[in-house]
């Protein structure tokens, strides 16, 4: 099966206080191990014998006045050795205009979109966003209809609870692609959380100009679990259909409790039972349509 990463971000420790330094919780949990330069070079070794053809690089939150230094660099990167094949910036869309910054970032050829991080948990350790509600927030609204002059996607990253609201920032923005991250979070694995997660998932499905990213699955159990990772891929292509669907390996944050090649097993482990043309879909087509491969 040829693959698509669609979500992987590689790094240089010295250019990232803020994705390393201490403030900022992880919802991953303890992170020591991935503090040091993520390189492309070891990312390349990572997806040896994997039949990774292409990939997606997604912003790691640097400082946010070094925004644009990040997507340069990648994009020097991509222009050294080849990869990665698309990239997704980020800017900071709560602003009155993100215009001038979004003109910036697409002077570079690679750019294909945008994420900022809106989710927002009770518990501290989830919590990205200042509010619950962020995705009612109108010059957020605004700035991210905007991507559509750009042909560019938003990377929409929200917990479950947050996906009503989530469905008033898509609906203000029908000619955006949203991206939906790690097929929503779900964090609560009980039999009413996962419920609560499909009935929440279903209401962004209503909605065609979003696809979901099946990434990060290990976040909040730490390991690489072949009965989790089968339980959501079917739960959201069902909701969404596989060509609606798409691989992200979150790497190198699931290097933390797994290697790429056994993460990818499980993943087409989990998917076996589809249609060779739906996991073509999930593995391949989704992505080369949604950012442009």
């Amino acid at each position: 099966m040829k693959i698509i990463d669609s979500h992987h971000h590689i790094w240089r420790q010295a250019d990232l206080p803020w994705l390393l330094g201490p403030t900022q919780p992880r919802i991953f949990g303890e992170y020591d191990a991935i503090k040091r330069d993520y390189p492309i070079e070891e990312f390349l070794h990572d997806i040896s014998g994997s039949n990774v053809e292409k990939s997606v690089y997604v912003q790691t939150n640097w400082a946010p006045n070094w925004a644009a230094d990040e997507v340069a660099w990648v994009q020097e990167t991509a222009g050294r050795t080849g990869w990665p094949h698309a990239i997704v910036g980020y800017c900071d869309m709560m602003v009155r205009d993100a215009r001038p910054a979004l003109d910036q970032l697409a002077k570079h050829p690679l750019m294909r979109g945008i994420r900022q991080q809106l989710h927002y948990h009770q518990n501290p350790q989830y919590r990205f966003a200042k509010t619950h509600d962020i995705c009612r927030d109108k010059d957020l609204q605004r700035n991210v209809g905007y991507l559509a002059d750009y042909g560019w996607a938003f990377d929409l990253q929200v917990f479950a609870s947050q996906m009503e609201s989530a469905c008033e920032l898509i609906d203000a923005c029908p000619k955006v692609t949203f991206i939906l991250q790690h097929a929503g979070m779900p964090e609560d694995l009980s039999d009413d959380g996962r419920a609560y997660w499909k009935k929440q998932m279903k209401l962004l499905a209503k909605r065609d100009n979003v696809v979901s990213k099946l990434s990060g699955f290990g976040t909040f159990i730490h390991r690489n679990d072949a009965a989790h990772i089968e339980r959501i891929l079917h739960d959201t292509v069902a909701i969404f259909g596989a060509k609606r669907c798409l691989f992200g390996s979150n790497f190198p944050i699931e290097k933390l409790w797994t290697t790429y090649g056994e993460l990818t097993k499980a993943f087409l482990r989990a998917a076996n039972d589809l249609s060779a043309g739906r996991q073509k879909a999930i593995f391949y087509d989704t992505a080369k349509r949604v950012y442009r491969l």
